[in-house]
């Protein structure tokens, strides 16, 4: 075998040394060849005249419209600022954080990095994107920005490297690194370093700090998303914070500053001057916009595409939008020390956004405005706002808007006694938002005046995991696993957006059916062309018809709210209005969100910090008055609608359809556990209903309070035939708090 080996080896040594020669012939006539097509080629390649690259930007600018494109809410270089200076006039700071973290090897290249290049070009064949990564020089990067479109294509490519050599002859390097930082968008209109500077820190590019030359250099790869003025909830950017310091971190790496600096430059407080651009209508969302379109279509596409984006924006309801909230948050910030609001409000039936209002003012920067509080994730917690989801969840196993359980001081932590009525430590005893306590109460009342017991109770009976489900199915996106909450969903334990929220209640005002939110009409290129058309969504049926109209009518039904006294704000006198109200325990959170059958609507109202308000405010105060505001304008703008209602239909059982005062075998009065086994609500009711965990818990303040309460027996045909001594008959009176004793606890998964 080795032989044999040895053989072929020889032969394709010999075999080579024979016809070398002639491999090496064709070889290099080949690369002759495509060399010389190549310098032909890039022969024929010019560097245009820099001074028309300025009109041409402004001409293929992206223009963002309202719904009716007649109203421009924002052209990104419309109005256009850039300063030329020389390079002599920027600060030392500026050039060396920019070559620093951009191309720190400038000014020893020929305008490429072959390394690099060949690096980018394996990760892009690793990820399966032949153009993604560039390895571009700064060299390049002047390419691209004075000469190239940026459409990514291998000939594009291919131009820009022969056009970065030719330019390294034409230019000194001092010369590129000008017209590169002349040229480089900042963002918005903003081009140039001398701009940037001025419109961040207020000082020409020549005084700029070492911190504030790292922030400006950080900015660059994302001028949107790393925007100083696209600030989170600590009045920030907490990505270009992360950045800015990398930036730092590779000026110390190649030696433009010592250890000392760097330590210095990061621990400094860096303040940014207020934004001055008022040309921008609908601020917020214009941003929110913008940043769709940067994500799914690139930076790229929003600096060179001469785009017009149709979004669905209604300027006029978004007119009153601001003045109102604006209005209303200065008014509650003196008030209620709630110094800040949002609004969303949505076409149910498109899932078109109609207004968005991210703050009381996009550029105050005190609190700060540029926060867009409507939509940026987590968000906040919900209150009651959340209860909704959960009795529509309930309402799909079988329970009915007639089925009674008992409001009464109740705990529900099998970790503690039943008697124990404090959420001290590992308990959960709630109490109402008024500290009442009601006795027995129908699910539609229960809702209605936005009771916490039945709430918690509702939210058992639901499940957990199950209700978590439908709200997600219906546009809550911020939830995470089941696993991290428990009964203190219900009353808006979990964080959320406001969109989300508006979004999902479009859910009930569409009989169930779903559409995903969204900010585009439509978008045309330059040439007319349609890149993306959203006039014609499908929506998802993720509700049942029946489930939502009996939400839509307990929601808008003013009788059941009466007792929340609300209704002298949020009354609509011949239209069909349904809302909920709610209002975190802690008083952080405000929020009214409401609907018809062609708009919803949600107010969310506190503090940007996370501050509470002034305790005792329900959300019917301090964000009612501006919700109906804005939604009574809506009203007059838009066309009445009214909600289907079905035929209602009565459960089978006594008990669903809310017979509470049949006595059960023991000839005593139950809460609902009695009745019906949380697995099969509709089924026979259980043999030993202590099994369930939370039963000794629920019953417990039901037996104290018919202790001291009695009530009138039901006709006699509801009656067991097993059931006791009859009860006098009187009406109901609510109970008394049950002494505190202490028992063993009961351990049970409420999911």
């Amino acid at each position: 075998m080795f032989k044999i080996a040895d053989r072929h080896f020889n032969f394709s040594v010999s075999y080579a040394r024979e016809h070398g020669k002639l491999f090496l012939l064709w070889g290099g006539a080949g690369a002759l060849f495509l060399g010389g097509v190549t310098v032909l080629w890039a022969a024929t390649l010019d560097i245009p005249d820099l001074s028309s690259l300025e009109s041409r930007v402004v001409e293929q600018s992206v223009k963002i419209y309202d719904r009716t494109g007649s109203v421009l809410l924002y052209d990104l270089h419309g109005n256009m600022q850039r300063t030329l200076i020389p390079l002599s006039a920027i600060s030392p700071n500026a050039e060396h954080a920019v070559l620093a973290i951009e191309d720190p090897e400038f000014y020893t290249h020929n305008g490429i990095k072959p390394k690099a290049i060949a690096r980018a070009a394996v990760m892009n064949l690793v990820g399966g994107d032949l153009l993604g990564q560039g390895g571009s020089t700064i060299t390049q990067q002047v390419v691209k920005l004075t000469v190239l479109t940026r459409d990514k294509t291998i000939s594009r490519k291919l131009k820009e490297w022969v056009l970065a050599l030719k330019m390294e002859r034409q230019f000194s390097k001092d010369q590129i690194l000008e017209l590169y930082l002349n040229q480089v968008p900042y963002g918005g209109e903003l081009y140039g370093v001398e701009e940037a500077s001025m419109a961040f820190f207020g000082k020409h590019a020549s005084d700029v700090t070492l911190p504030e030359a790292a922030y400006l250099a950080a900015v660059l790869p994302a001028p949107t998303r790393l925007s100083p003025y696209r600030a989170g909830e600590s009045g920030r950017n907490e990505q270009l914070d992360v950045r800015k310091n990398l930036v730092l971190d590779k000026m110390y790496e190649h030696g433009y500053i010592t250890k000392e600096e760097l330590d210095e430059a990061r621990a400094a407080a860096v303040a940014f001057v207020p934004p001055k651009d008022r040309s921008i209508q609908a601020p917020h969302f214009v941003f929110y916009v913008r940043q769709y379109l940067e994500d799914k279509y690139g930076e790229d596409a929003l600096e060179r595409g001469g785009w017009r984006v149709l979004t669905t924006l209604d300027a006029d309801l978004q007119g009153k939008a601001e003045q109102a909230i604006y209005d209303g948050a200065m008014r509650n910030d003196e008030k209620f020390k709630a110094s800040n609001a949002a609004l969303v409000a949505i076409d149910p039936k498109t899932g078109g956004i109609l207004a968005m209002v991210g703050s009381r003012n996009y550029f105050d920067t005190e609190i700060p405005g540029a926060y867009n509080a409507a939509a940026t994730k987590p968000g906040r917690q919900p209150g009651s706002a959340f209860k909704p989801f959960v009795y529509a969840e309930a309402f799909r196993k079988g329970y009915t808007p007639d089925t009674v359980v008992f409001d009464l001081k109740t705990q529900f932590s099998t970790a503690c006694s039943p008697y124990n009525q404090t959420s001290d430590g590992d308990c959960y005893s709630p109490d109402n938002y008024d500290n009442k306590f009601r006795g027995p109460i129908s699910l539609r009342n229960a809702l209605a005046q936005s009771i916490n017991i039945p709430a918690v109770k509702v939210l058992y009976l639901a499940g957990l995991r199950d209700s978590i489900t439908l709200a997600k199915s219906m546009g809550i996106t911020t939830l995470a696993d089941p696993a991290r909450y428990g009964l203190t969903l219900v009353l808006g334990g979990g964080e959320v957006t406001l969109l989300d929220m508006t979004s999902a209640y479009g859910v009930f005002a569409q009989n169930g059916v779903r559409y995903d939110p969204t900010a585009i009409l439509r978008i045309e290129d330059a040439a007319g062309r349609i890149i993306e058309d959203n006039s014609s969504p499908v929506g998802t049926q993720v509700l049942e018809p029946e489930i939502a109209q009996q939400i839509n009518d307990i929601l808008s039904d003013t009788q059941a709210r009466e007792p929340l006294g609300v209704n002298a704000v949020l009354s609509f006198p011949g239209h069909d209005v349904a809302l909920k109200t709610g209002t975190t325990d802690n008083y952080r959170d405000a929020w009214t969100i409401g609907y018809t059958p062609n708009v919803v609507m949600g107010i969310w109202a506190g503090n940007n910090d996370n501050s509470p308000m002034q305790k005792g405010r329900v959300s019917g105060l301090v964000v009612g008055p501006i919700w109906a505001e804005v939604m009574q304008y809506a009203l007059s703008i838009y066309p009445a609608e009214y909600f289907s209602r079905s035929d209602r239909q009565s459960a089978q059982k006594p008990a669903l359809r809310g017979e509470w005062q049949v006595p059960g075998g023991d000839g005593l009065v139950h809460e609902i556990l009695y009745w019906v086994d949380k697995k099969d609500p509709t089924g026979v009711p259980p043999i030993n209903p202590a099994n369930d965990p939370q039963y000794t818990f629920w019953e417990t303040p039901v037996r104290a309070w018919a202790g001291s309460a009695v009530f009138a027996p039901p006709p006699q045909e509801l009656q067991p035939a097993s059931a006791g001594t009859q009860i006098p008959p009187q009406q109901p009176q609510p109970g008394q708090p049950p002494v505190q004793q202490q028992t063993t606890p009961f351990y049970y998964e409420i999911l």
